[in-house]
């Protein structure tokens, strides 16, 4: 690059890293199609990045937020919090036991935990009884 260039733009950014990266990253964005803000006086893109970088044509803190922005792979959008939670509504009461509803299409029979016990309770020994008949 021309030595004169980059020493025009040490000024507006003392980092040559961050140069060398600005000026890329300008360069790829005119390569791209993006408008010049200079004339391009048969200079390639990185002499037209510099120059603009030295003439301050472009701004540095925006060439560094798009370079930023650039090497992101998960972007976190700031969404503005709601200024209050939406309410959920309260589930009405549902009976411990159901009865078996003709109108509806399916129906939801509820039990206790006592009632869940009792049954596996008949259960068991109805299954104990019939082992004891074949024997």
């Amino acid at each position: 690059m021309a030595r004169v260039t980059v020493e025009d733009c040490i000024d507006k950014v003392p980092n040559r890293f961050e140069l060398v990266l600005l000026a890329s990253h300008r360069a790829r964005t005119i390569a791209a199609g993006s408008p010049m803000t200079i004339d391009r006086d048969n200079d390639k893109n990185p002499v037209v990045a510099l120059r603009e970088i030295a003439l301050q044509t472009v701004s540095s803190d925006d060439l560094r937020e798009a370079v930023i922005h650039s090497m992101q792979k998960y972007v976190e959008v700031d969404e503005p919090e709601p200024d209050e939670a939406p309410l959920i509504a309260p589930e009405p009461a549902a009976p411990v036991m159901a009865q078996d509803d003709q109108d509806s299409e399916s129906s939801i029979d509820r039990m206790t935990e006592e009632e869940l016990l009792k049954g596996l309770e008949d259960l068991a020994s109805i299954e104990s009884n019939s082992a004891q008949r074949t024997r």
